[in-house]
Parts: C-alpha cells; structure tokens; sequence
C-alpha cells in the first residue's frame, strides 16, 4: 500500500486519505421508543405530521433521522423534560410520562423512507423546526414544516415555488404532509445557523 501512495504522492510522501461520511448509525442508538409521540396519548388535537425523506434521484431514504423541536400550544418554548427518561433502579427506559408536552421528538424513517410525528399544533411561531441527519450527509440539516402558509417573514422571503417545500400540505383527520426532498428538482428549503 506504502508503495502505491509513495508513487501517487511522491517519494517520500504519502497521499492524503479521503474523506468519508459517518454511519449511517441512528438506526442503533438514536432512536427511542415513542420519539414520534410529543402529544400525550389520546389528546383530543393531536396532529400528525408525516412525510417521505427523499435523496436526489427521488428514492426514499431508509435510514434517515429527523429530530423535531416546537413551541407548545400556548407559544411557551420552555418544554419540559420527559423525553428520555429513565428507570433510577435499572437504567431502562421509562418513556414519556404521558402528561407533559416536551416539545421534542426523533424519528427514524421507515423502509420505505417515511416518518410520523404525532404533536399539538405550535402556538406563537407556525413551524415546527426540524434537524435531518441521514446518509451522504457530512452536517446535518435544518428546515422547518409550516403548519399553513402563514405571514412569517422567512416564507414571505421566499419565491412561491421554494416557499412551497417549507408549507406542510393538510390532509384529512388533522394530518399534514411534509415530504422532505435532500437535493435536485423540488429540493427543502435548508437553513443555515451561524
């Protein structure tokens, strides 16, 4: 091997390796169970907010990871701790308590690409904010899912075209669908933080 990258990079000097991206390990670490459920169970305006995570040739992504952070119903953006917890005994996993709105949820997509969140429509600010990790992806990347085309200054910033990729579409039984596109035709507004 020395030989090789001595006569690629010169005598003495071995070529540089090229990167490579991490994972894809969400799938056996990240994820926890009812990490799509922000709602308590059976809360009467639960809503759900499901889409298919997709690369640049339109397939599915299988192995994607979104994270999902919210303002709660009355616009406070405090939440509230619950999301992880565990058994002070065992060290197991004890899951939401059922009763708090944590404002927080992960979900892995499907193998067929697709995700569900199950939530309380945000007060105050109309989105719920969204982190996508996934495959081929050296950062992850921030977009967010408008619950309707509000009068929010970063939507109104945009062409109608791109703006539409931001704009969750609603379908029946309080669900929204917000696919989310990686890149080519039809791509996700991302955002960048600085």
């Amino acid at each position: 091997m020395s030989g090789q990258a001595e006569q690629t990079a010169g005598e003495g000097q071995l070529a540089p390796t090229p990167s490579h991206t991490v994972g894809p390990f969400y799938g056996y670490a990240l994820p926890f169970p009812d990490g799509g459920r922000i709602a308590p169970p059976g809360h009467p305006d639960t809503v759900v907010l499901h889409g298919t995570v997709l690369d640049g040739a339109g397939d599915p992504v299988p192995d994607a990871l979104l994270e999902f952070w919210q303002a709660a119903p009355d616009g406070s953006l405090d939440g509230k701790p619950g999301s992880l917890r565990r058994d002070p005994v065992d060290g197991g996993y004890l899951g939401r308590n059922g009763t708090d709105f944590t404002g927080f949820g992960r979900v892995g997509t499907d193998a067929d690409g697709h995700y569900a969140l199950f939530t309380l429509e945000p007060g105050g600010a109309p989105y719920i904010s969204v982190c996508v990790f996934a495959r081929g992806l050296l950062h992850h990347l921030y977009t967010r899912a408008y619950l309707g085309d509000s009068g929010d200054a970063l939507l109104a910033s945009l062409p109608a075209e791109r703006r539409a990729t931001l704009v969750a579409v609603p379908e029946e039984n309080r669900t929204y669908r917000f696919d989310i596109r990686l890149q080519g035709e039809g791509e996700t507004v991302f955002l960048e933080f600085t």
